[in-house]
């Protein structure tokens, strides 16, 4: 029965019946059971305007979508009458001729008519047109809601029935099956001054239109063209680009505070006034010395993110994501009551084609229903899954060797610009390092996305999950993490990892003990990790986009020539709606899938190194207000009208939200204690600097930090294959013997040359605890308002309690009039009694 509303067959009833009207079908109820309306029943239902006209009259007057005849649109069958219900296409050269030929014979015998069609574009295109006349729809309604009690085997069969269309799908018998669009969403006459000509133009003109970017979202009129499923989908895309708007500002005044405080920061201009300071080659010979002013400019841009209000900005971008997904909840539950839901589960999963011929031999009986089924042994099952999950394991270890690859290029290639022949780039050879490596990082992600999407697809099918939504549920956790991991990684790498283990000069840990592992920065490593996400989620956004809009487009438009080449100018209104709407493109196979996983993803980008990056939010929430136009406008012009199904939640994409918003906060917590010079710069104020001891600390207390950060190393100490080809001489007065790097060791000429100095251990020591507090404070932060914020709305909760009120009323008294009536029934029995026997 799932797959009877929840695929094709759906979309017959809910094409035609609002859900929450289906009791006007229920009061064409005779005594004898449903009776059949006369053709002109058919006729009421053929204003593509709205899907019922005896059932929402009230919505014609709100959306002053005027009668129109669906005969003019290409929307009904030969006679004028029957409207078309779904479309179905197949090729004459096609093969499988007999396997349609079996399937068209089943649904008629289901009552459904058909009508055949030829493409006035493509002689070997047919169309077939399928209705569901009205005494159809009222016999499965009823079946439906007879479906509460007994199990009814004729539904059943018209369950395998839908399924088998899905299959002849898949082996190309059929070449596309697709409801139709309500014709153009363009229209000659305005929309103020002559109404909508259909709910797709009505779409389009409020919704699709880029004009309307400001406005908001008509999500009742996006479920009652598209269904609940897609609904549910921009409701919640148009929540979270709101709750964007503070997180993306309060992001922006943390950056504004950055810019007002540079000239006040003591650090920057320490770095920018050390002339005198000689920093030590950040690559082997080809690398030279460098003045520590050379990394002013790099100072700068520093402190524009990593400021005294980076914390801050973590503590509220983790209660932010709590409050997003509480208060979604809330908003979840408003749409599920609107929409009729609130009490709506879905029925158990029928069970996969696939997994039925592959374990019908296999047989036990269901606790439930006490019938026979498949089953898949225990051994079976769990050997599978092992399979699955090694093949999980080798594609993540397939993600950490591209990674290495990167770091590879890195180390090879800082040396190699280090020896450029442009000045500009020699004397920026790391930040020209970092930048190309981002862009190669992109194009490794972009492809091995491709990658995994067939291995989650191979795996998942490997498994052989029971049930559609098992095996929905399997194939989104395997692409979500690929992609996450995919994504990640490098920023990963480059936040905890990039210059914590390269060693200090003279003593370097080498790859391969070969290549020099990369050093941060002078400035530090942060700079590093907010190109890193700035390139990659300007880059990745900016290819979503084009792969949301502008694929569609030039799909559609060689279509469009293609048609002009082989049949010359075909004027596009003379052709019916089907073959318009044939000529779009079709939504993807995983449905919602990819819409949200790109979200989720832009999620975990903007909350899990919020940090280090504070405009993150900003360049989603921009992002954003373009993506909803994107989808709204592909779905109503570009794409094929898709199947609407039903839905009270976002499935499993919530409890995946769960798990970035608790990752997040550990991942910035090492972010301001490891990656930022938050923690180094706060032990130095209280514990070494002019202010030691005061329990004060402020730009005034930070004179003197450079160079307490700063370590000293004797150039005569370097390893051969380490020392530079220039002595200095060039670049300074005279030769160089002691150069700078950042790092807490003993000098050169101490009793312990180059060990760690107490400074190190104090900084580590509250690096340690900090990270410890702050998760302990913001997770403690996040369980409170959790707890403070109610899933339900209070007058929801109170509407809720009011109609319970009402029901349980209106069955009380309904029990007093049927006890009254007996107790009537029974003085009338008993007066007739006394009369028979005086």
């Amino acid at each position: 029965m799932g797959i009877f509303f929840n695929r094709s067959f759906y979309f017959l009833i809910y094409h035609k019946l609002a859900v929450k009207d289906i009791n006007v079908v229920l009061q064409k109820e005779t005594s004898d059971g449903i009776s059949s309306p006369s053709r002109d029943d058919d006729a009421t239902l053929q204003n593509p305007g709205t899907h019922s006209s005896i059932l929402d009259e009230n919505s014609k007057s709100q959306l002053d979508i005027p009668e129109r005849s669906a005969k003019s649109t290409g929307l009904c069958f030969s006679d004028g009458k029957s409207l078309i219900d779904y479309i179905l296409v197949y090729r004459k050269s096609s093969s499988q001729s007999e396997k349609r030929e079996i399937f068209e014979r089943n649904i008629r015998a289901e009552g459904l008519r058909l009508e055949k069609e030829a493409c006035l574009t493509n002689s070997d295109v047919i169309f077939l047109k399928l209705h569901a006349p009205w005494d159809v729809l009222c016999r499965y309604i009823k079946k439906y809601i007879a479906y509460l009690q007994p199990y009814h085997l004729t539904l059943h069969h018209l369950s395998l029935l839908v399924a088998g269309m899905n299959r002849l799908l898949t082996n190309n018998s059929y070449e596309a099956a697709f409801p139709l669009h309500e014709g153009s969403y363009h229209s000659k006459n305005s929309i103020r001054t002559h109404g909508a000509e259909n709910h797709r133009h009505l779409l389009y003109e409020c919704w699709a239109w880029w004009g309307v970017w400001y406005k908001y979202q008509p999500l009742d009129l996006i479920r009652r063209y598209f269904g609940e499923k897609i609904g549910l989908y921009f409701a919640w895309l148009g929540w979270y680009t709101g709750m964007l708007f503070p997180a993306a500002l309060v992001g922006l005044l943390v950056f504004l505070y950055g810019v007002f405080t540079l000239e006040h920061c003591s650090v920057s201009k320490e770095i920018c006034q050390a002339t005198d300071t000689i920093m030590c080659p950040i690559c082997d010979q080809y690398c030279p010395y460098l003045r520590l002013s050379d990394s002013c400019i790099y100072a700068k841009v520093t402190h524009l993110f990593d400021n005294g209000a980076t914390v801050f900005f973590a503590v509220f971008m983790a209660v932010w994501a709590t409050v997003f997904l509480e208060f979604w909840k809330r908003r979840r539950a408003v749409l599920a009551y609107d929409w009729d839901l609130i009490d709506w589960e879905e029925e158990e999963d029928e069970i996969r084609p696939q997994f039925e011929a592959k374990y019908s031999k296999k047989e036990r009986m269901n606790p439930i229903s006490g019938k026979p089924e498949p089953y898949q042994a225990f051994t079976e099952k769990y050997s599978r899954l092992l399979v699955s999950s090694s093949g999980i394991f080798f594609m993540i270890l397939v993600v950490i060797a591209a990674v290495f690859g990167i770091v590879i290029y890195r180390v090879i290639t800082v040396s190699t610009f280090a020896a450029f022949g442009w000045a500009l780039i020699r004397n920026n050879s790391q930040v020209a390092t970092t930048g190309t490596a981002v862009c190669i990082n992109f194009c490794v992600i972009m492809l091995l996305n491709v990658l995994y999407e067939k291995v989650a697809l191979f795996l998942t099918n490997l498994e052989q999950p029971r049930t559609e939504s098992e095996w929905e549920n399997s194939f989104t956790f395997k692409m979500f993490l690929f992609q996450f991991v995919n994504l990640n990684s490098s920023t990963f790498y480059i936040a905890f990892f990039l210059g914590r283990f390269t060693g200090r000069p003279g003593a370097y840990l080498r790859l391969i003990n070969r290549w020099k592992l990369e050093e941060c920065h002078p400035s530090g490593c942060l700079i590093d990790l907010c190109m890193q996400m700035g390139i990659i989620m300007v880059l990745k956004q900016t290819w979503n986009n084009f792969m949301e809009l502008g694929y569609p487009l030039i799909q559609n438009w060689w279509t469009r020539q293609r048609l002009k080449r082989d049949h010359g100018h075909i004027p596009k209104a003379s052709l019916p709606q089907w073959e318009k709407d044939y000529n779009l493109q079709s939504m993807n196979a995983y449905g919602l899938f990819d819409e949200y996983l790109k979200m989720i993803l832009q999620f975990g980008f903007t909350t899990i190194f919020v940090a280090a990056f504070p405009l993150a939010p900003l360049l989603a929430l921009i992002n954003n207000i373009i993506e909803i136009r994107l989808d709204a406008y592909k779905f109503v012009t570009q794409w094929r009208r898709p199947l609407p199904s039903q839905a009270k939640d976002i499935g499993i994409w919530y409890g995946i939200l769960e798990g970035i918003g608790i990752l997040s906060v550990i991942t910035n917590a090492f972010v301001i204690a490891v990656t930022s010079d938050f923690i180094p710069r706060l032990v130095y104020a209280y514990k070494y600097g002019p202010c030691a001891g005061q329990g004060r600390a402020g730009e005034g207390c930070m004179m003197g930090y450079v160079n307490a950060s700063l370590s000293v190393f004797r150039v005569s100490d370097f390893e051969k294959r380490s020392q530079p080809r220039t002595n200095g001489s060039e670049l300074f007065e005279e030769a160089v013997k002691y150069c700078r790097y950042r790092d807490y060791r003993e000098p050169p000429d101490s009793d312990e040359p180059y060990a760690y100095t107490l400074q190190f251990w104090h900084v580590l020591a509250a690096r340690l605890a900090f990270i410890i507090v702050f998760e302990h404070m913001v997770f403690a932060i996040k369980t409170l308002i959790a707890y403070l914020i109610p899933d339900l709305p209070k007058d929801l909760r109170d509407r809720m309690r009011r109609e319970k009120y009402l029901i349980q009323e209106m069955m009380y008294e309904a029990e007093l009039e049927r006890l009254q009536k007996e107790k009537d029934e029974r003085k009338k029995k008993n007066k007739a009694h006394h009369k028979e026997w005086p």
